[in-house]
């Protein structure tokens, strides 16, 4: 089994690049082949379309509270909709889709499962934000062999610059829109098996 992790602030050009390249790592091979990822917008959907189009089944994890799916974060939720249509199996994982050390640990479950790692990281370290060199590191340490994907002319969204403050003046608070609130969504979950 292989899986993916990779930076989630890839522009939309490097995601089309890190798909293409995908695409030519599952291609060398031999079929068929599970793919691992976590359900979420960027990565998982370029490795999900690539392990779709080389002939790969596509295994996917989605986050669960108790026996429910869990309701993930607005930005995830479409590209997991399509996730969900290229999975062979579903498998569903106890953790909080809001909660970063939450979303790293089950990273590093998913890694353990596998024999290799596709790695779409740019050699950065990791920060607050972003866990891939640590996810990286980790599948390193376990004897896991990892594949970075790095395209040429890839880019990073860059975060926008805070605005200036002027001197002796305290911020003031930013109000901070409620959080979306809805129905779960309704999974079916695949084979029970779970394979290495």
């Amino acid at each position: 089994m292989i899986a993916a992790v990779g930076h989630t602030d890839l522009t939309g050009d490097t995601l089309e690049r890190v798909e293409s390249g995908l695409r030519a790592a599952l291609a060398r091979l031999p079929a068929p082949t599970q793919g691992l990822v976590r359900a979420g917008a960027g990565v998982p959907v370029a490795f999900g379309r690539a392990a779709r189009a080389t002939g790969h089944d596509l295994v996917v994890l989605t986050p669960t509270q108790g026996l429910v799916p869990a309701l993930l974060p607005e930005r995830d939720r479409p590209a997991t909709g399509e996730l969900l249509l290229l999975a062979r199996q579903v498998r569903l994982l106890p953790y909080d889709p809001a909660d970063r050390n939450a979303c790293v640990a089950a990273d590093e479950r998913m890694i353990a499962e596998c024999r290799r790692l596709f790695a779409v990281w740019d050699g950065s370290p990791s920060n607050g934000r972003d866990a891939t060199a640590h996810l990286v590191a980790y599948a390193r340490a376990h004897g896991i062999e990892v594949e970075v994907v790095w395209p040429e002319d890839a880019a990073r969204e860059t975060a926008p610059a805070a605005p200036p403050r002027a001197a002796g003046r305290r911020p003031h608070a930013v109000a901070r829109p409620a959080a979306v609130v809805g129905p779960a969504p309704v999974l079916a979950t695949g084979e029970a098996e779970h394979r290495r």
